[in-house]
C-alpha cells in the first residue's frame, strides 16, 4: 500500500485552502474555481486508487479484510498512555473516502455555476478545501482524540460556511446555532474520550475495538450507577455523535444550516459533517456490541427509531424545499443509526452494521442529487418556497428527470439504489425488534409521501407567473446532476456486503421479497397519495391540514423545540440561574473586593495628615508617642 497516496489526499484540500486563503484578492475567481475542482479532482483519483488497492491488492487476508495502520507517536502522557497521529484504512474508511470524494468534488463542480458573480467566490472555495480536509482527516483517524481533532475541525468549517453570508443576521444566527448545541454534544464526547482512556488506558481503535482484548475484557464488568464504566463512556461518545448527525433531540440546527448556499447544504448534509456521528459508531462498533449489558447499542437503536420518525412527520408540512430535504436528511440518518442498533442479535451481527453503511453509501449519492436539483431550481425561480413553484418541468427538463430518479431512490423503488439498503434495514429491524421495524415502514411511506410532495409541487401542479421566465441551469450545475443521477441509479446494484461488514469477512446477501414487497408497496401509497394530492390543483391538501387541526401545526412549527430550548436558556439559565450567578458576582465578589479598595481609600484619607511635610508635626508625634509609652511602661511596672 502507498502511504504517500493516502496522506496526500487531505493534504491537498489543506494546500488549496491555504493558497485561497492567502491569496484571496490576487487570484482572480475563475482561477480559483478551477483551483478548488482540480484539488478535489486529485483527492478524488487518489481516493479511488487506494480503494482499489485496499480491496484488491493489500486489504483482504485469509478472505478477511484487515486494518491496514500507519501511524507517529504524537504526545506521549504516560508509559502506556499516548496520541498517535496517522492513517487507518478499513472497510468504512475507504467506502467513507470514495463517498466524501464524489459529492465533494461535484459540489465543487456546481459550485462555479452557482456561485458565479459571488462577492466572496474564492473564500467559499478555500471554505470548501478547509471542509473536505477536515472531513478527510475525521475518516483516516487511527484514534478517538485525532478523530476528535478534525471532528472540531468540521465544526469550525461548517460554521464559516453555514455563515457565509455573514451580512444576513439569519445566516450569521444560524451559524452559532449549529456551533453552539454541537459543542454541547461534543463536551459528551469529550468527557466518554476520557473515561476510554482511563479505564483502557489506550485511545486507539486497534486496541479499543479488539473483542479479545483487554479493554473490552478487563473493564467492561466494571460499574458505575449500575451500568459498566464502558457503557457510560459509549453512551457519552453517542451523544457527541447525535450532536453531528442531528439525532433527537439534538436536531435544532439542522433545518437552520440552510441558511448557508445550496452547495453547503448538499456537501453538509449528504455525505460529509451529518454522517459523522454514524461513522463514529460504526468505527467503535466492536465495542458497541461486545460490552455485555448491551444498554449503550439499545441507546443507538431507539434514538435512531425516534429521530427518523420525528423528522419525517416535521418534513410533511414544510414549505421551504431545502427544509424539507433537512429534516429528510434527519430522517435517513435515523435508519442508519437505528441499523446499527439493531446489529446486537446474535447470528445476525453483520447485517444491520452493513445495511447502517450500505444506505450511508446510496444516500450520500440521491441526497447529494437532491440538494443540488433543489439549488438548480431555486437558481430558476429565485425562491426556497415551493408556492412559488410549479409546472417547471417544461423549462428546467434535464433538472426534473434527475430530481425524480432521486425521489425515487430515496423513497425504496426498486430498481434505485435506495431499494437496496433500506430493504437490508428493514430486514435487520424485523429480525431484532418489531416495533422498530414497523415504526421504519411507516417512515418509509412517509419518506415517499412528502418527496413527492415535493417533487409534484416543484415539477407539476398549477402553472405559476414568474416574473422572468425560469431556464435550465449551465452545464457546471447540470453536469453533476445528471453524475449524481446515473450513480443514484445503479449503486444498489455493488455487491456491498462483499466488501463491507462488521467483521471484515464479506457474505452473501439476498432479498427478502417478501418484506422487500411490503416496503415498496407502502412506498408505492405514499407516492400515490402525493399523486392525488399535488399534481393538479385540488382542495385534498387543505381538507387534510383542517382535519389534523392542531397537530398538523405542531408539525409546522416543528414541534415548538426552538421554542422550548429558548426557554430554557434564556427563561431557566440566563434569567434564573446566570442572573442570580451574575448577583453574586457583582454584590458578593466584587462586592467585597471593591469594598477593601474603597476602605483602602478611606483610611488613607484619614491617615494621610501622618504624612504632612512638617517637621514641627513629626517632632509633636515622636514627642507624644514618647510619653504614651513611658507612661504606659511606668504603669506597668507600678502596677
Amino acid at each position: 500500500m502507498n502511504y504517500i497516496n493516502v496522506i496526500l489526499i487531505p493534504l491537498i484540500p489543506l494546500a488549496v485552502f491555504l493558497v485561497l486563503g492567502i491569496f484571496n484578492q490576487k487570484i482572480k475567481p475563475a482561477v480559483s474555481g478551477y483551483i478548488g475542482v482540480g484539488g478535489l479532482a486529485v483527492s478524488g483519483i487518489l481516493s479511488f486508487v487506494t480503494a482499489y488497492d485496499y480491496f484488491f491488492n493489500y486489504g483482504k487476508v485469509d478472505g478477511v479484510y484487515q486494518a491496514l495502520i500507519r501511524k507517529t507517536t504524537w504526545m506521549n502522557f504516560t508509559d502506556t498512555l499516548a496520541i498517535d497521529m496517522g492513517v487507518y484504512l478499513d472497510p468504512i474508511s475507504v467506502m467513507m473516502l470514495i463517498v466524501v470524494s464524489i459529492v465533494s468534488l461535484m459540489v465543487h463542480i456546481y459550485s462555479r455555476g452557482y456561485m458565479k458573480g459571488d462577492e466572496g467566490y474564492t473564500k467559499f472555495f478555500a471554505y470548501l478545501g478547509l471542509f473536505s480536509f477536515s472531513i478527510y482527516g475525521l475518516v483516516l483517524a487511527t484514534n478517538l482524540f485525532q478523530i476528535y481533532i478534525f471532528w472540531e475541525l468540521v465544526g469550525v468549517s461548517s460554521y464559516l460556511l453555514i455563515g457565509y453570508y455573514y451580512t444576513k443576521h439569519s445566516a450569521v444566527a444560524a451559524a452559532k446555532k449549529a456551533f453552539i448545541v454541537t459543542r454541547f454534544a461534543d463536551l459528551g464526547f469529550l468527557i466518554g474520550i476520557m473515561i476510554m482512556g482511563y479505564y483502557t488506558g489506550s485511545f486507539d481503535f486497534e486496541f479499543l475495538n479488539n473483542p479479545d482484548g483487554p479493554a473490552i475484557a478487563s473493564w467492561a464488568s466494571t460499574s458505575f450507577m449500575g451500568l459498566s464504566v464502558l457503557s457510560w463512556g459509549l453512551i457519552l461518545i453517542f451523544m457527541g455523535g447525535a450532536g453531528k448527525s442531528a439525532m433527537f433531540p439534538l436536531h435544532i440546527w439542522l433545518p437552520d444550516a440552510m441558511e448557508g448556499p445550496t452547495p453547503v447544504s448538499a456537501l453538509i448534509h449528504a455525505a460529509t459533517m451529518v454522517v459523522a456521528g454514524v461513522f463514529l459508531v460504526a468505527r467503535m462498533f466492536p465495542m458497541y456490541y461486545f460490552v455485555e449489558d448491551g444498554l449503550a447499542l439499545n441507546v443507538v437503536a431507539y434514538v435512531g427509531a425516534i429521530s427518523t420518525l420525528f423528522a419525517a412527520i416535521i418534513a410533511l408540512t414544510q414549505t421551504d424545499i431545502k427544509r424539507v430535504l433537512a429534516f429528510s436528511t434527519m430522517s435517513q440518518l435515523g435508519y442508519m443509526m437505528l441499523a446499527l442498533g439493531v446489529s446486537g442479535y446474535e447470528g445476525h451481527e453483520g447485517v444491520g452494521y452493513m445495511a447502517s453503511m450500505f444506505h450511508l453509501f446510496t444516500h450520500a449519492m440521491f441526497k447529494a442529487l437532491l440538494f443540488l436539483g433543489a439549488g438548480s431550481v431555486i437558481h430558476a425561480v429565485h425562491s426556497n418556497q415551493l408556492y412559488d413553484m410549479g409546472n417547471l418541468r417544461k423549462y428546467m427538463p434535464i433538472t426534473h428527470i434527475t430530481f425524480l430518479i432521486a425521489a425515487l431512490a430515496i423513497s425504496g423503488v426498486p430498481p434505485f439504489a435506495g431499494f437496496f439498503s433500506k430493504d437490508e434495514i428493514l430486514v435487520a429491524a424485523f429480525e431484532h425488534n418489531k416495533l422498530i421495524y414497523f415504526v421504519s415502514l411507516f417512515v418509509a411511506g412517509l419518506t415517499a409521501f412528502y418527496m413527492f410532495r415535493l417533487y409534484f409541487g416543484i415539477f407539476w401542479g398549477p402553472k405559476k407567473e414568474y416574473a422572468h421566465p425560469p431556464h435550465e441551469s449551465p452545464l457546471s450545475m447540470t453536469g453533476p446532476l445528471l453524475v449524481l443521477g446515473v450513480l443514484s441509479a445503479v449503486v444498489g446494484f455493488i455487491p456491498f456486503s462483499e466488501f463491507v461488514t462488521a467483521d471484515g469477512a464479506g457474505f452473501e446477501t439476498h432479498l427478502n421479497y417478501s418484506l422487500g414487497s411490503i416496503a415498496v408497496l407502502v412506498g408505492l401509497v405514499g407516492i400515490f397519495i402525493a399523486y392525488l394530492f399535488y399534481k393538479k390543483e385540488s382542495s385534498l391538501s387543505d381538507k387534510a391540514v383542517s382535519f389534523f387541526g392542531k397537530s398538523y401545526q405542531w408539525a409546522l412549527d416543528k414541534f415548538y423545540f426552538d421554542e422550548i430550548y429558548l426557554f430554557v436558556t434564556k427563561k431557566i439559565l440566563f434569567k434564573g440561574v446566570s442572573k442570580s450567578a451574575a448577583t453574586f458576582d457583582k454584590k458578593i465578589v466584587d462586592g467585597s473586593m471593591n469594598g477593601i479598595g474603597n476602605g483602602t481609600v478611606k483610611l488613607s484619607e484619614l491617615i494621610k495628615g501622618i504624612q504632612s511635610g512638617k517637621v514641627q508635626d513629626y517632632a509633636f508625634a515622636f514627642i507624644g508617642a514618647t510619653v504614651l509609652l513611658a507612661l504606659v511602661f511606668v504603669y506597668i511596672y507600678t502596677v
